[in-house]
């Protein structure tokens, strides 16, 4: 049970998330642990524990856009939170609605697609 009223996966998260599955198979459970533990503790409960943090100077004027780095992947053995995996996604306080934007994995990649971000919320 999500705590959230509405949680939508943009089309580009889809084939990021396809991608990924191939490789950690239990992404989508770890997806679901996220969205529940991490993501309800920071903007459910108001609980920081250094898990999202709110992405600075996009210049947009619509939703909060947050990454989650405390992303805990079963298939990255002896990682924990610190997996490497790293969820981007914007939220509609007003609606509780988390539109989820990019997973990446940063051993791919180091930093999130920003223009990604920017043509959609610009």
């Amino acid at each position: 049970m999500t705590p959230f009223k509405e949680i939508i996966r943009l089309p580009e998260f889809e084939r990021d998330m396809k991608r990924l599955l191939k490789r950690f198979r239990s992404l989508e459970d770890d997806l679901d642990n996220f969205i529940n533990t991490e993501l309800g503790l920071f903007h459910k409960l108001r609980i920081d524990n250094k898990g999202v943090v709110q992405m600075a100077e996009l210049g947009i004027q619509g939703p909060k856009v947050y990454k989650g780095r405390k992303f805990a992947c079963r298939a990255l053995k002896g990682k924990g939170a610190h997996s490497g995996i790293r969820v981007v996604y914007a939220y509609f306080e007003e609606m509780d609605r988390v539109e989820l934007i990019e997973i990446y994995y940063k051993g791919d990649k180091e930093n999130e697609d920003r223009e990604r971000i920017l043509s959609r919320y610009r």
